[in-house]
């Protein structure tokens, strides 16, 4: 009987489907890539062909400038696609515009490959979508116990209730350029902010991108154009690396947040010298990835890019069969990496 690795294995260029000849998220330019989103440790340029969602081709040609790829394929969630002797099909993951889990069928068996996902609403993105399946690849950035993310709608209100303590100040939000800042603007919308958000010029392309893709933004400024008295009593958004840039010179008294999950851990906060530490995650946290796994009750879970041995502990425990893989290479740039947050 053909075994599960001989439908997906691990590689050290990535995860390789050899029924099909392609590379899921490969680490370097590969012949054919099917792309779960457009982090740049999942999406890389080079490849000769590429299949994913539009958005996520969108955020690649942004990147990278439109000529990426000579062959990308855009593909909405439930197309299948025959790829030599394998299945291929997207379904929604939940961690930014575009991101997709990737569905491997072949020789009667189910690879689903999570990429980054999380489980919870997002204004910006489609929900995560459950698909039953024989091994399920899980991510495991907050795969310990210690990460369990707030709501991120109270995260949001402190930001908010700062800017009402402080009316002569600005709150300057860290949020990583592709995802995470537009989901910070679109949480503050919802909470009723109908205020401009200033933005740092880093996150002017993708924000634009979002807007164009159907994602309510409201009005945008770009900082570098606005006086430092212009700013007051406003939320500005910038990279994680401007907080404590000359950049951030040019606004008043800013009150240095940062929105990551790695803000649970307050030692990284009084490390970088934030102020406002807000708890939200593109990530699915521990309790997310457990429930998952409980819910999929796959034959196997293999366990990627993070803290993997905890969750294979778990599932141990909880009478799944897991192993790591030991992948290299997803230390995600614009993410939630531990060494980014540090």
């Amino acid at each position: 009987m053909t075994g599960f690795t001989d439908i997906v294995c691990p590689t050290p260029q990535g995860l390789y489907c050899p029924p099909g000849d392609f590379y899921i998220d490969p680490t370097r330019a590969s012949p054919r890539a099917v792309v779960t989103h457009g982090h740049s440790d999942h999406a890389r340029a080079g490849h000769g062909a590429v299949l994913a969602t539009k958005e996520t081709l969108a955020i690649m040609g942004a990147r990278y400038g439109e000529n990426f790829t000579p062959a990308p394929q855009a593909t909405a969630y439930g197309e299948r696609h025959r790829i030599g002797d394998a299945t291929v099909w997207l379904a929604p993951a939940g961690h930014v515009l575009g991101s997709a889990q990737a569905v491997v069928e072949a020789h009667g068996r189910r690879i689903v490959v999570s990429g980054d996902y999380k489980r919870r609403p997002d204004p910006t993105c489609t929900l995560f979508e459950p698909v039953s399946c024989d091994v399920f690849v899980t991510e495991a950035t907050f795969g310990l116990p210690v990460f369990r993310h707030p709501d991120d709608g109270k995260e949001v209100a402190k930001a908010l209730h700062t800017l009402a303590l402080f009316p002569e100040r600005c709150v300057l939000v860290g949020a990583y350029a592709l995802g995470k800042a537009q989901r910070i603007i679109a949480l503050l919308r919802r909470a009723g902010y109908d205020r401009p958000v200033y933005i740092h010029g880093a996150l002017e392309k993708l924000c634009a991108l979002y807007a164009a893709m159907g994602v309510e933004l409201g009005e945008l400024r770009l900082a570098t154009d606005a006086a430092k008295e212009e700013m007051q009593g406003h939320v500005v958004i910038a990279p994680p690396s401007a907080l404590n840039d000359r950049w951030s010179r040019r606004l008043p008294e800013p009150v240095a947040a940062f929105a990551s999950g790695w803000m649970r851990v307050r030692a990284r906060a009084r490390q970088g010298g934030v102020e406002l530490p807000l708890i939200i995650s593109d990530h699915a946290d521990w309790d997310e990835l457990t429930a998952t796994l409980a819910e999929l009750s796959p034959q196997e879970v293999w366990v990627t890019h993070g803290r993997e041995e905890p969750l294979v502990h778990w599932a141990g425990l909880n009478g799944l069969t897991a192993k790591p893989l030991h992948l290299a290479g997803y230390d995600e740039e614009g993410g939630e990496g531990p060494e980014r947050a540090a």
